[in-house]
């Protein structure tokens, strides 16, 4: 696939076919990493921790005013030692 680099506000950025990606195994939102090796420009799947959530992009969701609180969970229910 031949594409053009053109501006996208401020940036500049490729267009990818739906081929493209599906062949790439990638749709629309997924996080991608870019990376540039031996003068090639390499875009591939973000690798992703424990399943498809990345803790750092939840930990940023938390409100900064976020405070935790301790949970009760009653009594134990067994040999539970506290």
């Amino acid at each position: 696939m031949v594409t053009r680099i053109k501006k996208w506000g401020n940036s500049q950025g490729i267009r990818l076919s739906r081929q493209i990606l599906e062949s790439a195994r990638m749709t629309l939102g997924d996080a991608v990493e870019v990376a540039v090796r031996d003068g090639e420009i390499v875009v591939r799947p973000a690798r992703r921790v424990r399943g498809r959530h990345d803790l750092r992009e939840l930990v940023s969701r938390i409100p900064e005013d976020d405070e935790a609180h301790e949970v009760d969970w009653g009594v134990p229910g067994g040999r539970e030692t506290w």
